[in-house]
Formats: C-alpha cells, structure tokens, sequence
C-alpha cells in the first residue's frame, strides 16, 4: 500500500492537478477572508470556510476524475491487480494520496484565523472546529470521486458524473424542501429512493436478482410501515434528507459545535464509499 500511496501522490505533482488543487482553495480562501473578515468587519473565519464550500463542486471531479478512471483507459490497472495487495490496499493507498493533497491547503489555511487575530478577537477553537469539519468534508467528498472514478475508463465521463453528483449533494436539503410535508408525499419520495437504490444494487453488483430483492424488500417494508404507523411519514422525506446532507452537517461545525455524529457520519460515509470502489475494482479484477 505504501509504494501505491507514493506513486499516486507523485502523479499529482508530475502533472498541474496537485499544484492547481493546492493553490485552489488557499486562493479562493483569501479572497472570501477579505470579503467576509477584512472588508465586512465579521471575526468568523468559518463564514468563510462554509461559504467556499461550494467549490467543490469544481474541485474534486478535477482531483479525483482520474484517479482509478485514468489506470482502466491506459491499461495499467492490469498491472494494479498483479500486485501482492488486495484492491483494499490499492484503493486506500490511492484515497490517502489524495487525502494528503487535500490536507496541503487545509494546513495553509490554519494560519489564517492567526493572521486575522491581529486586527481583532477571533475565536479559535470554532475556527480551528470548523477547519477541522472542512478537511473532514472534502475527505468524504474524495471517496465519493474515488467511487465514480472506479466505475469508468473516461475522464471526461468521471468528471461529469462526480459534477452531477456534487452537485445534487449540495443542494440536496433544498431539493427536498419541494417534496410537500404530507405523509403520501413522503411515502412516495421514498419508494422512489427504494427504485433508484435498487439500480444502484444492479450497477455495483451486476445481480438482477439482488437489485429486484432489494427493491421488492424496501418498497414491502415502507407499504407496510405506513399502513400501520402512518402519520409518521409526515414530513419523514425531508427529516432524512437533512440527516442524510453532507453539506448540510458541515454546517454544525459552522455553528461552533464541534458535533461528533457528524464526524461518525463522515467517516462512515467515506468507509462506505472506499468499500464501494474496492468492489468495483473486485468485479473488474475477475470479469
């Protein structure tokens, strides 16, 4: 795993990925730190941090666009599953690389909240909390590109979808604001995520059989659930969407509560995630 993660971390510097990533967020850091902090007068570094979150959506289908999606075009992935490791090693190996990446300029930015100390109060301990929920949600937000960079050999294709992808994640809480608070509409927003949950089965595993079990298993088990306890659908779509939001944890951190659900919430979806591309690779590997 060690000779993965030092090959994956020095391609990101043979090329412009790394250094435009690192200088990427530092960059666009500033510009918000003079907005909010110097022009404004507001001491809250993680105003900044939340407002720059939306940068995402450019910056990890560029980092993590070619990473698994790069080795299936050129052919080396071959070379991958000859290797005396499992896909778990190669798959965390690849994450760490750009996990380390992603920390470069979150270190940059942790001397920010210093500079800003000197021309007034700032609180550090929700600045540095905020920082450290920000390194934590782009962290979840790689393994997400990591998984999409697993199931294509386009670049191109990898960058969209993990686009798309980042893009209904961000605006995920106000989505779901549009399905009514009704007990009928929440039962319907959810068997339609039961339908879509099922496709997904199908395209990880490629078992029709399983996708049709889960589907019919999860659709049996709302129909039921609501017929017996009804009215507590009411507004149950939305309550789980907001739970469910990557972003939207974040911003508890934000608030200044340093929330340890979200970071159980984030880690865990980053071992779902990295488990996802393990068995990508894995189908790859013996197909």
């Amino acid at each position: 795993m060690s000779a993965i993660y030092q090959r994956e971390l020095r391609s990101y510097f043979h090329g412009m990925t790394g250094y435009v990533f690192i200088a990427f967020l530092p960059l666009f850091a500033g510009i918000y730190t003079m907005f909010y902090n110097l022009s404004s007068g507001y001491p809250n570094f993680e105003y900044v941090l939340q407002a720059m979150t939306i940068i995402f959506l450019i910056a990890i289908p560029i980092l993590t666009m070619r990473v698994i999606a790069e080795e299936r075009r050129q052919k080396t992935d071959q070379l991958l599953y000859a290797l005396p490791v499992g896909m778990t090693g190669v798959v965390l190996g690849k994450y760490l690389a750009m996990v380390t990446v992603v920390a470069i300029p979150c270190g940059v930015m942790a001397f920010y909240p210093l500079l800003l100390s000197t021309f007034g109060t700032v609180s550090f301990p929700t600045a540095y909390g905020a920082l450290a929920g920000f390194f934590l949600l782009s962290a979840a937000l790689a393994a997400i590109g990591l998984l999409i960079s697993s199931l294509t050999e386009n670049q191109a294709v990898a960058a969209g979808l993990c686009f798309v992808v980042m893009l209904l994640l961000f605006f995920m809480s106000d989505l779901s604001s549009f399905v009514p608070s009704s007990a009928g509409a929440s039962l319907g927003a959810l068997l339609l995520t039961v339908l879509v949950l099922a496709v997904l089965v199908r395209v990880f595993t490629k078992s029709t059989p399983a996708a049709v079990l889960t589907g019919l298993v999860g659709e049996a088990v709302l129909l039921v659930t609501y017929l017996t306890a009804g009215d507590a659908f009411s507004g149950l779509f939305g309550r789980i969407v907001d739970g469910l939001s990557v972003f939207a944890r974040f911003n508890t951190f934000v608030d200044g509560l340093f929330d340890w659900t979200a970071i159980l919430y984030y880690l865990s979806l980053i071992a779902v995630a990295l488990f996802l591309a393990v068995q990508s690779m894995e189908k790859r590997r013996w197909s």
